[in-house]
C-alpha cells in the first residue's frame, strides 16, 4: 500500500521536473507561440501609448485640464467660424443649422429689446408731465411687439423644419431659434453665416 502512494509521488515530482526543463529550453522560432504577430504600426503606437499613460493623479489631473483647455479653444474657433465638428452639443446638427440661418436671414423685433429696453428706461427718468404715461405705452408697444413676433417666427419656423425635415425629432429646435432672437445680430454664437433676405 505505502510502495504504490510513494511511487505515484514520485510520478508527480518527475511529470513537474520535466514541465520545468521544457519551459526552461528556448522556443523553436520555427514553432507556433499561440498569437499573431502584432504589426509594426500597431506596436509602435501601444509604445507610444504606454509611454504617455500618466503614472499619478497630478500629472492625469493636468493632462485632463490641458486636454479641457484645447476642446474649449476649439469650440471658441468653431462658433466664430461655423465648424461642425467643433460645435458645442446643442448647436450641431442641420436642423439647428436651419434654425439659425432662418433666423439670421429675418428681422426682428426681439433682437432689439436691448438697446429699446435701455432707451426707454433713460425716458423713464424724465419726469415731465404726462411723459410717463407715454414711456410707459411705449414699453407696452415693444413688448407686444416682440410677443406677436415671436409667435410668427415660431410658427414659420416650425412649418419650414417640417418641411425640409419631415421624418426628423424637431424637438427643442423652434425655443432654439426663437432664443437667438433675443440676441443682437452680431453677437450671436455660432456667428451669422448668411445676410439678410437670404433663403435658408
Amino acid at each position: 500500500m505505502f510502495r504504490s502512494r510513494s511511487t505515484s509521488k514520485d510520478e508527480q515530482a518527475a511529470a513537474a521536473k520535466a514541465t520545468a526543463d521544457r519551459s526552461q529550453q528556448p522556443r523553436d522560432p520555427q514553432a507556433p507561440k499561440g498569437r499573431p504577430t502584432p504589426k509594426r504600426s500597431e506596436a509602435s503606437s501601444q509604445r507610444r501609448s504606454l509611454a504617455s499613460t500618466p503614472t499619478n493623479r497630478k500629472d492625469a489631473s493636468k493632462r485632463a485640464r490641458e486636454a479641457r483647455r484645447v476642446d474649449l479653444a476649439k469650440q471658441r474657433e468653431a462658433l466664430a467660424n461655423g465648424d461642425e465638428r467643433f460645435l458645442p452639443a446643442r448647436d450641431k446638427g442641420p436642423i439647428r443649422r436651419f434654425a439659425r440661418d432662418f433666423v439670421d436671414a429675418r428681422y426682428s423685433v426681439a433682437e432689439f429689446f436691448l438697446p429699446l429696453a435701455v432707451l426707454i428706461l433713460v425716458l423713464s427718468m424724465i419726469n415731465r408731465g404726462s411723459f410717463q404715461a407715454y414711456v410707459l405705452l411705449a414699453w407696452m408697444v415693444v413688448i407686444a411687439l416682440i410677443v406677436i413676433n415671436s409667435v410668427i417666427t415660431g410658427i414659420t419656423l416650425k412649418r419650414a423644419l417640417k418641411q425640409r425635415f419631415p421624418s426628423e425629432n424637431l424637438r427643442g429646435a423652434v425655443p432654439y431659434g426663437l432664443m437667438r432672437t433675443l440676441q443682437i445680430r452680431r453677437l450671436r454664437l455660432p456667428k451669422p453665416m448668411v445676410k439678410r433676405g437670404a433663403k435658408p
